[in-house]
């Protein structure tokens, strides 16, 4: 079957219909609009999957300095946990869709689970640095598989008028993985051992396992599609070589050095090469076609403009809770909780609206009020009320419950149920990829900010003041004042958090429709089977 993109104008011979009702229960009459049990069972398993994947980035973070301490190694060599772990989710999420056509979402799911669970449980046992390296990319590459083949199913499961609601129910542990992995590190390496941030995982993971085996929908018969190798080739080292690039930023100290440079530069060029490929050959590794449906592309700007903004806003202020106000990596993760509390009372709410009307009257409200959230961020001092900051983070945090799943729900709500697969892989590389942008993009914004104050205050030879680790040595009225100068830097990088989200905000506005999308009807080899239950 050639691939025919889903522009929300059929170039097939059935023409788009409108939604039908959605059919009624067996004996009952009544509709099964509501999330029925067994799609809830199925969404019960996949977010299983999902909190693995989340918080293990999180939770990790927390531990390289035990990490650094007692492998004695430097800190650009004990970053690479992080960093590598990253890398193999950008080489094999490309892989996603086509290995879910060819042996089953179901036996992915699971071989994807075990995978992470075994390399979880290597890192744990690691009795040097290389070795905790190699298994955290073995990490890598099972959670990598586990968000898009998750979305997936759930999608499939719940059908496009529901979508909506699955994308709440997913997108819960996506919000609260960046607030609870840090309280949840800091509890086990303070109390127990580094290697429980990985045996933690071993129980949650044969959990998944089993519910996965009883509960996911049988397997249809493998589709024998072939494989895009040489997309692959292009694709998989483009995005590993572009976040290497912005990752090696942090250890060279900005662009301008050739270890920076050319992973980028080769980066971008195999991606152009992908993209030339990817619209000329008929089953690309990942189809760029979707873009050709105006309601997916104007969803996909508008989600990496704010992601950009978000995670690296993100990012921002736990760095200011440990160096300006002096906060254990335990606390900061307590003082970030009410964006947590903020983004669950939000969202279940988001995800009914996104059912029921357009997701363009829904996002740009959203967004409107993460924007709030962000201009109150651009006057933080060192001395802010954690009040103040509080509610601030409970604004962001319901901002991003009515921004984020809406974001995922529109990109996907017009697609055949053919392309879904390939549109969940698609969103997942847009967000991994823009998440990594927008930490290192934010993170160079800080540190030019910072240095230009440090050296307008101290002369050209204190850039090295904006060195943390320096202030322990500092005179106390210097440190007052050093201190002072961090937080107004910090500020001031939200300004650019906020221009982000304006631009996207004027996207959602624009382009978003206001009205829910009539569903395109499927080719009749892709008519959905009845969801069965083991």
């Amino acid at each position: 079957m050639s691939s025919t993109p889903d522009s929300g104008q059929s170039t097939l011979p059935e023409e788009p219909t409108p939604a039908a009702p959605a059919a009624p229960e067996a004996g009952t009459g009544k509709s099964t609009d509501k999330l029925d049990r067994g799609v809830l069972t199925i969404a019960s398993v996949v977010v299983i999957g999902a909190i693995m994947s989340i918080l293990d980035v999180t939770v990790v973070s927390v531990a390289i300095p035990t990490l650094q301490r007692d492998f004695n190694v430097e800190l650009t060599t004990i970053q690479w946990i992080a960093t590598g772990y990253t890398l193999a989710l950008a080489t094999v999420i490309p892989l996603t869709a086509w290995a879910g056509d060819r042996f089953g979402t179901k036996r992915l799911y699971m071989v994807s689970i075990a995978l992470f669970v075994a390399g979880s449980v290597l890192a744990g046992l690691a009795w040097d640095i290389t070795s905790l390296l190699v298994f955290r990319v073995l990490q890598g590459l099972g959670g990598g598989m586990l968000m898009p083949v998750g979305m997936t199913i759930l999608t499939r499961a719940a059908g496009p008028h529901r979508v909506g609601r699955v994308m709440s129910i997913i997108g819960v542990p996506m919000l609260l993985g960046p607030i609870c992995g840090p309280i949840l590190g800091g509890w086990l390496v303070d109390s127990f051992s580094w290697r429980w941030i990985f045996f933690i995982n071993l129980p949650i993971g044969i959990l998944g396992l089993i519910l996965a085996a009883r509960i996911l929908p049988r397997d249809g018969k493998a589709v024998a599609s072939k494989l895009d190798v040489l997309g692959l080739a292009l694709l998989s080292p483009g995005l590993a070589l572009l976040i290497y690039g912005f990752a090696e930023y942090g250890a060279q100290h900005g662009f301008g050095h050739a270890q920076v440079i050319a992973p980028m530069a080769v980066g971008a060029l195999l991606l152009v090469g992908f993209v030339w490929h990817a619209l000329r050959t008929p089953e690309p590794l990942v189809d760029l076609r979707l873009f050709a449906n105006k309601v997916f592309s104007a969803s996909m700007v508008t989600m990496i403009l704010m992601i950009l903004a978000v995670f690296g806003g993100m990012l921002l202020l736990p760095i200011y809770l440990q160096v300006v106000r002096g906060e254990t990596a335990l606390d900061t993760g307590l003082l970030l909780a009410p964006q947590g509390i903020g983004a669950m009372l939000a969202m279940p709410i988001a995800g009914q609206l996104a059912d029921r009307t357009g997701v363009g009257r829904i996002v740009p409200v959203g967004l409107a009020i993460i924007a709030a959230s962000f201009w109150w961020l651009t006057g933080l001092q060192a001395d802010t009320s954690y009040w103040h900051l509080g509610i601030a983070l409970f604004v962001m945090g319901v901002g991003m419950g009515f921004t984020m799943m809406p974001t995922f729900t529109g990109a996907l709500q017009t697609l055949r149920r053919r392309s879904i697969a390939n549109g969940s892989t698609t969103l997942n590389i847009t967000q991994q990829v823009g998440a990594s942008i927008g930490t290192a993009l934010m993170t160079v914004i800080l540190y030019i900010i910072m240095t230009n104050k440090f050296t307008a205050a101290f002369g050209p030879a204190a850039g090295a003041t904006a060195d943390p680790n320096a202030l322990a040595a500092l005179p106390p009225e210097v440190k007052a004042q050093v201190l002072g100068i961090q937080a107004t830097a910090f500020g001031q990088t939200f300004w650019w958090a906020l221009a982000f989200v304006g631009v996207s905000f004027v996207v959602a506005l624009a382009l978003l429709p206001k009205r829910k999308p009539a569903p395109l009807e499927d080719d009749e080899a892709d008519t959905a089977a009845p969801v069965m239950m083991h």
